[in-house]
């Protein structure tokens, strides 16, 4: 199994900056193909639309992705097999709790 290139000794891991070189430090090499594929293709975009907005957006969605990796190394497949089983089947995973639920969880925590 591969891990994360950033090691942490003991001590909880931070998100990285919203910064490219800095996320990828942060994943293994399968998942840094697939930042670096996203990042061609929002780069070339934004080239062409003069705009860096989609940069900053993918910047940020890999900042929290490159996080999770870092607390839980292969959350990234996993999230994907996941959403494929779904899209497959029509049908959560067993186990899966439904938004219904989580939000009337959330409301009885909140005191609603």
């Amino acid at each position: 199994m591969a891990f994360p290139a950033a090691v942490h000794h003991g001590a909880a891991p931070t998100p990285p900056d919203a910064d490219p070189l800095a996320i990828r430090a942060c994943l293994t090499p399968d998942v840094v193909a697939e930042f670096d594929r996203e990042w061609e293709i929002v780069l070339e975009r934004a080239k062409q639309d003069k705009d860096l907005r989609p940069v900053h957006e993918l910047l940020g969605k890999w900042r929290h992705l490159a996080y999770a990796e870092l607390v839980e190394p292969g959350s990234y497949f996993r999230t994907l097999a996941v959403a494929a089983h779904i899209q497959a089947t029509g049908q959560p995973r067993t186990g899966s709790v439904s938004g219904d639920d989580v939000r009337a969880m959330i409301d009885r925590r909140l005191g609603r």
